[in-house]
């Protein structure tokens, strides 16, 4: 977790908090859930009374923040502990840096028009999510002609249809076409997981959400699945700020120290402390 020191102790700094960093096990040496079970057994860990209490800790006051595949796991570990009867309502906010939210439809406005970057490309993205759950190029190419959800995840992609959800100014002319059903031969249970994709859980579990920030990039091939989560959060009630970046990029957040600074990585990353300070 080298590359996020920096921003880690800026924020720790800035805001005189604790902030933990998890070094998560990654695939595909280790597939589906070992990041997501790394991250719920640290912060788990962490929210004891005892070790709250030896670090000093706020316990009105904690925030989960990721970005990227660390916003997905920062979504799913949210919606989990805020629906496990033990840890409801322990977590005050969580912040998600554009976060890739949903595998079910690759072929978003977002995914089309950014097909070949910046940073992201279509081809990469599928590729690292697909090896999250296998290293079978079978899905690969599935999901690449977006043919790889199986018949019985219908009723899913009412969650995920951007034709509903998405702002009228990020549709243009793009037209939703429901992807190919029951293609895919090979089984794979772990698509229709809500754990894999934060955008699969009903609106009922998304009410019991707390604060939420969320960032949004322009030019960002995932820009379309925090647009819908910030849709879908809205429309049950939960207080959610959108910062939508104009002329943003992918990864704009890791370009804040040497040997390359980005005014952007900046900009976002100032912003984002400076709603830590007016909120938590």
């Amino acid at each position: 977790i080298s590359a996020y020191d920096d921003l880690n102790r800026w924020t720790a700094n800035k805001l005189d908090a604790v902030v933990v960093g998890i070094d998560y096990r990654l695939a595909p040496q280790y597939p589906f859930p070992a990041a997501l079970e790394d991250c719920v057994h640290v912060i788990k860990f962490f929210l004891q009374e005892n070790v709250l209490a030896k670090y000093r800790v706020d316990l009105t006051r904690i925030c989960i923040m990721g970005d990227s595949s660390g916003g997905t796991l920062a979504a799913t570990v949210t919606q989990l502990l805020q629906n496990d009867p033990s840890f409801k309502g322990r977590i005050k906010a969580q912040a998600l840096m554009y976060p890739g939210l949903q595998l079910l439809d690759t072929l978003l406005p977002s995914h089309q028009e950014y097909q070949h970057g910046p940073i992201l490309t279509r081809e990469m993205i599928i590729k690292l999510a697909c090896l999250y759950v296998t290293e079978d190029k079978v899905l690969l190419q599935a999901a690449l002609r977006n043919e790889h959800m199986p018949t019985e995840s219908r009723h899913l992609f009412k969650f995920v249809n951007w034709s509903d959800f998405l702002p009228e100014k990020y549709k243009k002319n793009y037209v939703y076409t429901e992807p190919v059903l029951g293609k895919l031969n090979a089984s794979y249970p772990v698509l229709v997981d809500s754990r894999l994709c934060p955008l699969l859980v009903n609106d009922t579990q998304l009410q019991s959400l707390p604060l939420t920030y969320i960032v949004t990039c322009e030019h960002d091939l995932l820009r379309d699945d925090s647009l819908i989560y910030v849709s879908r959060l809205r429309n049950v009630g939960v207080k959610v700020t959108h910062e939508h970046i104009e002329k943003g990029i992918h990864g704009a957040l890791s370009f804040t120290k040497a040997p390359v600074f980005l005014n952007l990585g900046l900009k976002i990353r100032d912003k984002y402390i400076n709603w830590l300070e007016e909120n938590l």
